[in-house]
């Protein structure tokens, strides 16, 4: 029996990228290479979130060669969740994904999840063996565990970034958080909104160049401050 052709993909990938002077070539091409082979209509997008090393540079010379790459800066830096409002913002495609530019996801698993758009509105994956110090991942428990209580969330990996959501949503809702709560934002908006969401384990590889961010004492108190706030803003409507 012959398959159904296969619907047209128009597909939004981006990515933000902070002093990943190391990293931002590999993934951006990375993304270009998969993305053609999954996509009809393709465009991948490097946000360049106030970086001090050659980043800008390297996103300004990728989107000069290559048709389907364009280049967001933000100046000053946003945060990671700025950088991820600029990404959504620039967004123009059907279908939204995200990654981070550091190198630790392989958006080369993006084909075998793909097909979860057929049964959810929302993709959200989860690390699998996630590797990161023992103290960092303990803190991801921890949090994880909090927001899933407070916002009924109940995903196994709430700041896991390997998802997928549909450009309406993103159009019809208005982003705050500016640190690491957006993903918990947008999940608890998607649920809101009354959005089914798939989970799906990806691979999560050692971080090969640049440093990380996300540990930072200020980021985390950062996010809890943010943190109630969101409740209030959810709850409310």
């Amino acid at each position: 029996m012959n398959k159904p052709p296969r619907k047209p993909l128009a597909l939004t990938i981006f990515f933000p990228c902070h002093n990943e002077e190391e990293n931002v070539e590999r993934v951006t091409r990375q993304a270009v290479e998969v993305g053609r082979q999954v996509a009809d209509d393709l465009e991948v997008i490097i946000v360049n979130d106030g970086s001090k090393d050659r980043t800008g540079e390297i996103a300004d010379r990728l989107a000069e060669e290559i048709p389907e790459v364009r280049a967001v800066h933000n100046n000053p830096n946003r945060g990671y969740g700025g950088a991820l409002q600029s990404g959504f913002r620039a967004a123009t495609k059907d279908w939204i994904f995200y990654t981070d530019g550091d190198g630790q996801f392989d958006i080369g698993e993006l084909p075998e999840i793909l097909p979860m758009l057929e049964e959810y509105d929302v993709v959200s994956c989860y690390r699998m063996d996630r590797k990161d110090p023992w103290m960092r991942k303990l803190n991801a428990k921890a949090w994880g565990t909090l927001v899933n209580l407070l916002f009924g969330i109940n995903l196994r990996d709430i700041d896991g970034a390997f998802k997928i959501y549909p450009k309406p949503f993103i159009d019809a809702i208005e982003l705050h958080s500016e640190g690491a709560l957006i993903d918990t934002e947008m999940l608890a908006k998607a649920r809101r909104h009354n959005l089914s969401i798939g989970q799906r384990g990806v691979h999560h590889y050692p971080r090969v160049a640049g440093q990380q961010s996300g540990a930072n004492l200020k980021v985390i108190l950062r996010a809890f401050r943010e943190l109630f706030k969101l409740r209030g803003r959810i709850k409310n409507g």
